[in-house]
C-alpha cells in the first residue's frame, strides 16, 4: 500500500528534526569534553610540571667554582617596587606587611576568596604526597661578586689572619691532627668561628628541597657572604665602602621578581660575625662597622648571626661552628658515647682572659676563684699563651670537666659555649644575653635542663662562690643535665657540607626550618588577616621566649639585663660598638 504525499512529507519533515537534534547534542558533548580536558589535563599539567623542577642550579654538590653564576640581575621591562619603610615582624609572630602585594584588586572580595602571590607555595606545604611540601628553598643565583670572588681573594678577608687555609675544604678549614687522641678519627677541622657565611652556604647546596620555581618556595636564600664583606673594610676604609656591597646586593634583590611576592619578608641570610658590625648608627666615619641591618630592604629580611641584638626583630642567633663536623650519623653517635663515658675530675673549669679594660667584666673574679680552688681547672688566654688556642688543648680540659664556665666574651656570647657542649660539659652562664635569648631554635626554652645561671651580680657584687653553688647540685642531677648536654650536640654542629647525615638534624637543618616556620605563620597571618599592633621591637628578645600561641609580653625577671639603651634608639648603643671593636682587637691579639 503505498504512502499518500501528505504522509511521505510528514516522515520527511520528522527525520530533519532528528538528525538536528543529534547534531546539536554531538556538538553539546563535544563542547564538555573540551572544558573538561582543559580542566583536568591542561590546568593539572602546569602545576606538576612547576613541582617537578626541585632544584636548581646552585645544589648537586659543593662546587666551589662559581664562574657559571649569572651576571644578569634583571628581567627586561621589570620596575623595582619601591623601598617600603615597614613594621618588622616579632620573632615567635608573623604581621600581615601592607605593603605585601596582592593578586589583582580584591579589596571588595570576602577574605576566604582573597588571593595573594604566596598562595600555590601555602598549597604545596599542604601536599602530603611531596616529601619536600612546605620545605622548597629557593636560592636566588647572586653574582659572583657577592660570594665566591671573595673566596678567590680570601688574603683581604682579615687584617691579621690568612683567611685562606680556613676556607678551604667547603669552609671547615684543614683537618686537625689527633696526636693526642682527644678528637675522633675523622670529622674534626681547625674551623675558623667567624666561617658560618661559607660553612652554610656550602650545607645549601646539599638541601634535599631546592626548587627553580619560587612560587612554591617555603622561602628564598640569599648567599651573600655578609660578615666577609664586612671584615674586609673595617679597619681604615670609609663608610661608603662598607656599605658599598650591601646598598648593591638589596638594589639587586628590590629588582627580582621574587622579591615582589612579599617584599623580601620570605628572603633570609647568613652572616658569621656578630650584629654590631652590621648596625652602624650614624654617618660618621668614626662609627663603627656597616649598615646593612638598618637599611629599610634588610628589616624585612631575616639574618642569622652568632649573635643576635635583643632589641632588634630582624637578626636571629644560630650556633658559632664547633671544630666537629661528622659526615654521617655514626660519627655523631660514636662521639657523644665517648663522651658519656669520660671520666671528668675537675668540678668547674674557665679557658679565658681578664678584661681589665672593662669595669663591667667579671671575668678577673672568675680568674681568681678558679686560682684559689683545688677543683677548677684554668687556661689562661692573655699574653699569647699558645695552649689557650689550640684546640687539641681546650676540648681536653672540656672534657675533664663537669661544669664549663661561660661569661661574656667581648659580647654577649662566645664560641668556647658551644665548644664546651660538644664535650658533654655543662655551661654555667652569667648573663641571658649569652645564650638563653640568642639560641632560641637550637636550645630548650628550659635553660635548667642543660646549664647552670648565676646572675652576674652575685659574683660581681656579693662574690658568691661558685665552687660552693656547684658543689650543691646532687650527682644524679649533674649526670640528668649532662645527658641533655651530650643529646644537643647534633642540632649544635655543623655538619660536613660534602656530606649528608642520614637521620640526625644539625645546626644548618634547625635553622632552615625555623626560618620556613617563621615565614609560613607569616603567610597565614596575613591570609587570616591577623595584626599584632601591640608589638614592641624593643622587647624583641621577650617575643623568642613566649610559649607556642602566645602574643603578648610584660615584665620579665631579666628585664635589668636588657634594660633601653642611654641614647634612647632601642637598636644599639656606643658600648655595642665599642664591644665589637674589642672583638676585633683580640682576634688581632689572638693571632699575634
Amino acid at each position: 500500500m503505498r504512502k499518500r504525499p501528505d504522509q511521505m512529507e510528514k516522515g520527511a519533515a520528522a527525520k530533519n528534526q532528528n538528525s538536528r537534534l543529534c547534531c546539536l547534542a554531538s556538538l553539546s558533548a563535544f563542547f564538555w569534553f573540551l572544558l573538561l580536558y582543559f580542566h583536568f589535563v591542561v590546568l593539572s599539567g602546569d602545576d606538576t610540571n612547576a613541582n617537578s623542577s626541585r632544584k636548581n642550579s646552585y645544589n648537586n654538590h659543593v662546587d666551589l667554582d662559581h664562574s657559571t653564576l649569572s651576571t644578569t640581575p634583571v628581567s627586561v621591562g621589570y620596575e623595582p617596587p619601591p623601598i617600603h619603610q615597614v613594621q618588622a615582624s616579632p620573632r615567635k609572630i608573623g604581621l600581615p606587611d601592607p605593603d605585601v602585594r596582592r593578586s589583582d584588586a580584591d579589596t571588595d572580595t570576602p577574605r576566604a576568596e582573597k588571593i595573594f602571590p604566596f598562595m600555590r607555595a601555602m598549597r604545596a606545604s599542604e601536599n602530603k604526597s611531596d616529601p619536600c611540601g612546605g620545605r622548597y628553598i629557593y636560592v636566588h643565583d647572586l653574582p659572583s661578586r657577592f660570594n665566591e670572588d671573595m673566596l678567590k681573594e680570601c688574603k683581604s678577608l682579615s687584617l691579621w689572619t690568612n683567611m685562606c687555609k680556613f676556607t678551604t675544604n667547603a669552609g671547615l678549614g684543614p683537618p686537625l691532627e689527633n696526636a693526642e687522641g682527644v678528637f675522633s678519627n675523622t670529622g674534626w677541622y681547625a674551623t675558623n668561628q667567624f666561617a658560618v657565611d661559607v660553612i652554610f652556604g656550602n650545607r645549601m647546596k646539599q638541601y634535599e628541597c631546592l626548587t627553580n620555581d619560587s612560587s612554591i618556595a617555603a622561602a628564598v636564600f640569599v648567599p651573600f657572604y655578609a660578615g666577609f664583606d664586612i671584615a674586609r673594610y673595617l679597619w681604615g676604609y670609609n663608610i661608603s665602602m662598607r656599605d658599598a656591597a650591601s646598598l648593591d646586593l638589596v638594589h639587586w634583590l628590590m629588582k627580582r621578581p621574587e622579591w615582589s611576592t612579599m617584599n623580601g619578608r620570605d628572603h633570609f641570610l647568613v652572616a658569621g660575625r656578630i650584629t654590631w658590625d652590621f648596625r652602624r648608627l650614624s654617618e660618621e666615619e668614626s662609627d663603627w662597622g656597616n649598615k646593612l641591618l638598618f637599611l629599610p630592604a634588610a628589616k624585612n629580611m631575616s639574618m642569622l648571626v652568632v649573635e643576635s641584638s635583643p632589641w632588634n626583630a630582624n637578626d636571629f642567633g644560630i650556633p658559632y661552628p664547633t671544630y666537629f663536623h661528622p659526615a654521617k650519623d655514626a660519627d655523631v653517635f660514636m662521639w657523644q658515647d665517648r663522651m658519656r663515658q669520660l671520666d671528668r675530675k675537675w668540678l668547674f673549669s674557665f679557658a679565658g682572659a681578664p678584661r681589665p679594660g672593662n669595669p663591667k667584666s667579671i671575668r678577673g673574679q672568675l680568674i681568681d676563684q678558679c686560682r684559689r680552688s683545688n677543683v677548677c681547672k684554668l687556661l689562661e688566654c692573655d699574653f699569647g699563651e699558645s695552649k689557650c688556642h689550640s684546640p687539641s688543648s681546650i676540648m681536653q680540659m672540656f672534657q675533664s670537666s663537669l661544669f664549663c664556665l661561660q661569661p661574656q666574651g667581648d659580647s654577649y656570647t662566645r664560641r668556647s659555649a658551644f665548644d664546651s657542649m660538644l664535650a658533654g660539659c655543662i655551661p654555667v652562664f652569667f648573663h641571658p644575653g649569652s645564650a638563653y635569648t640568642q639560641y632560641t631554635w637550637h636550645l630548650p626554652k628550659n635553660y635548667t635542663k642543660y646549664s647552670v645561671f648565676i646572675p652576674e651580680d652575685d659574683i660581681r657584687k656579693r662574690n658568691i662562690s661558685i665552687e660552693e653553688r656547684l658543689s650543691q647540685i646532687p650527682p644524679e642531677q649533674v649526670k640528668i643535665m649532662r645527658e641533655e648536654v651530650i643529646s644537643l650536640i647534633p642540632r649544635l654542629v655543623y655538619a660536613d657540607p660534602r656530606s649528608k647525615l642520614e637521620t640526625l638534624k644539625d645546626a644548618f637543618d634547625v635553622a632552615v626550618q625555623a626560618v620556613i616556620d617563621k615565614v609560613t605563620n607569616l603567610r597565614k597571618d596575613i591570609i587570616e588577616g591577623r595584626t599584632d599592633d601591640n608589638f614592641i621591637e624593643e622587647n624583641s628578645w621577650k617575643y623568642a621566649l613566649l610559649p607556642e600561641g602566645e602574643h603578648e609580653v610584660g615584665p620579665h625577671e631579666w628585664d635589668p639585663f636588657f634594660s633601653k639603651p642611654k641614647d634612647g634608639s632601642g637598636d644599639s648603643n656606643d658600648s655595642s660598638a665599642e664591644v665589637a671593636k674589642n672583638s676585633w682587637k683580640n682576634e688581632r691579639r689572638n693571632q699575634s
